[in-house]
């Protein structure tokens, strides 16, 4: 399956699904999109099914679990390996999957989750970040000194799986006010907060991610 994308003088952006495919203009981008079987994931959360959406050298997984009823909760979640896998204290990112799990396990849904670790930076420049608000910078001033901007992240293959799975309706379960904007063919219903309790290890950047990135805490 193809994602192919239109850009019009940098108005605005049409993507479209097609299986096949001719180029007549450089305005045409190219983008592909190979999907995975779907596969049953037993977990502590709940038993859920997966299915992988490979872009590029991303591989993109999501978790769900049917039925979805009319307006399925969806939590879009970006990698994070230290808080998801190893419990890392200096964010929030593990509980917040781990809510979003249970909640879908309970309520039925679908979590993305997106390989776009560290804000999109990569797991390198991520610990050379931490490293740097080890020494006293905040999150963004951390990213900005390595050369990015304060949140690389994109969610264009988020609204290619909605659609893949037929969803017009959403419940978003995010905090993020950027995901909200950044879906622009699927309806957003209600937003559901996904708040967790601070720590003494992340209690700076929850208030980074709230004064300047806008973050609904």
């Amino acid at each position: 399956m193809i994602l192919m994308r239109r850009v019009y003088r940098d108005y605005f952006t049409e993507y479209f699904l097609v299986n096949s495919f001719s180029i007549n203009s450089v305005d045409w981008i190219l983008m592909v999109i190979n999907i995975s079987n779907i596969a049953k994931m037993p977990s502590r959360f709940g038993n859920f099914k997966i299915q992988a959406f490979q872009e590029g050298i991303k591989e993109h997984l999501v978790i769900f679990k049917e039925p979805f009823g009319n307006i399925p909760l969806v939590r879009i979640h970006s990698e994070c390996l230290t808080g998801d896998a190893l419990g890392s204290l200096k964010c929030d990112c593990g509980e917040q999957l781990e809510l979003a799990l249970n909640n879908i396990a309970t309520l039925g849904g679908m979590v993305i989750y997106l390989r776009q670790e560290g804000r999109n930076i990569g797991l390198f420049n991520k610990v050379n970040a931490y490293a740097l608000q080890d020494n006293g910078l905040n999150t963004i001033e951390a990213n900005h000194r390595l050369g990015f901007e304060t949140d690389e992240r994109s969610y264009e293959v988020v609204e290619f799986i909605l659609e893949y799975f037929n969803i017009q309706k959403i419940r978003l379960l995010t905090n993020n006010p950027l995901k909200i904007e950044s879906l622009k063919k699927v309806d957003i219903v209600e937003r559901w907060p996904i708040v967790m309790p601070s720590n003494q290890y992340n209690k700076g950047y929850l208030q980074i991610k709230k004064e300047l990135m806008g973050h609904l805490l």
